[in-house]
C-alpha cells in the first residue's frame, strides 16, 4: 500500500492507497484517524467562519 489515506465521498469510508478518482474523495492525509475525522474538522471550520461571519 502507499501509506497514503483517504476519505471517500461516496462510500464515506477511509481507503488507503488507490481508490475511487481524487473528485471523489478527500486526502491524502498521513494516518487513518486524520482521514476519518476529516469530515468533523470541516464542520468544525465552517462554525468558526459562520461565527466569525456573523460577527462582522
Amino acid at each position: 500500500m502507499s501509506g497514503d489515506w483517504w476519505f471517500n465521498l461516496r462510500t464515506q469510508q477511509v481507503e488507503e492507497g488507490q481508490g475511487d478518482p481524487n473528485s471523489e474523495r478527500l486526502g491524502p492525509y498521513a494516518t487513518r484517524d486524520e482521514a476519518a475525522g476529516v469530515l468533523e474538522r470541516m464542520r468544525r471550520r465552517n462554525e468558526q467562519f459562520d461565527s466569525e461571519d456573523a460577527e462582522d
